[in-house]
């Protein structure tokens, strides 16, 4: 069954996050889908409310109902439930203390473990360890998680990626007991959302979305209306160590951004995937 209002409503985010008037058929199947997705918002504050465990099934198995590559179905979750392993975890984020109030928190992995494992039990070769299925593995992980978000955000749930996990491989690949050929991806703080949240603002449709062949030759603007409107919705952002970049005058998500990868992050995660017995080559 269609509504109009949804359809209206889609129109009015999807104008506040892309700065773009977008024309929805209100005679879609499916709206209320597109609106949730057009809708999302990062979600930190949860209520004091446990999420069901039966709940939290039906989403994971929503969620693996996801497209797979080749139906080798590698993406994989880690339920933290014990107190011990989510501190010890939660400890090394200490920019983030809102994560301890999550009920719920998964680990969304690339398990390539399967696969070689499998090739032998059934006696056949496995000439395939290679890049392949480091890209294979994680991809079907990523694919998990963003499906999971989806579900759960339609029951009314809010969630938050915590990719900063991987600061920490070694240490979440003990707590987790990781065995080879996995690899964390992200983390997912999940719970009944205390606030609304924040609604995004995104770089322009045309600046993500290409025609036939790559385009990139209009960023710089694309970069400057972008700042220019997200900091017209999102005013006062914090500028970046200051003390090295000085205070730009107007300071913009391109700019933070430049400055957020101005200093080494997770330079170690090569050897660590390495270590995990994945053949980068």
């Amino acid at each position: 069954m269609t509504n109009p209002t949804d359809a209206k409503a889609i129109e009015e985010v999807l104008a506040q996050r892309f700065g773009e008037t977008l024309t929805v058929d209100p005679s879609l199947q499916g709206l209320e889908t597109l609106r949730r997705m057009a809708s999302r918002r990062v979600c930190r504050r949860y209520l004091d409310k446990p999420v069901a465990p039966e709940l939290l099934r039906l989403l994971l198995a929503c969620a693996l109902s996801s497209p797979s590559k080749s139906d080798l179905q590698q993406g994989d979750v880690v339920i933290v439930r014990d107190a011990a392993k989510r501190r010890a975890i939660m400890d090394l984020i200490p920019s983030m203390p809102w994560m301890k109030d999550a009920p719920v928190f998964l680990v969304f992995c690339g398990d390539a473990q399967r696969m070689p494992r499998i090739s032998a039990l059934r006696g056949k070769p496995y000439p395939n360890d290679h890049l392949d299925a480091f890209f294979n593995s994680t991809v079907d992980g990523a694919i998990v998680m963003t499906s999971f978000i989806t579900a759960a955000e339609a029951v009314g749930l809010g969630c938050c990626p915590i990719s900063v996990v991987r600061d920490n491989c070694e240490v979440l690949r003990d707590v987790l007991a990781l065995p080879k050929r996995v690899v964390p991806i992200a983390g997912l703080c999940v719970g009944w959302p205390a606030t609304e949240g924040r609604l995004s603002a995104r770089l322009a449709i045309d600046a993500r979305v290409h025609v036939d062949a790559y385009d990139a030759g209009r960023l710089e603007a694309q970069l400057d209306e972008y700042d220019r409107r997200r900091n017209a919705r999102e005013p006062g952002l914090k500028q970046r160590d200051p003390a090295r970049w000085g205070e730009a005058p107007f300071y913009g998500w391109s700019e933070d951004k430049a400055r957020q990868y101005a200093h080494p992050q997770r330079t170690d995660f090569g050897a660590f995937v390495r270590a995990q017995d994945f053949k980068l080559d």
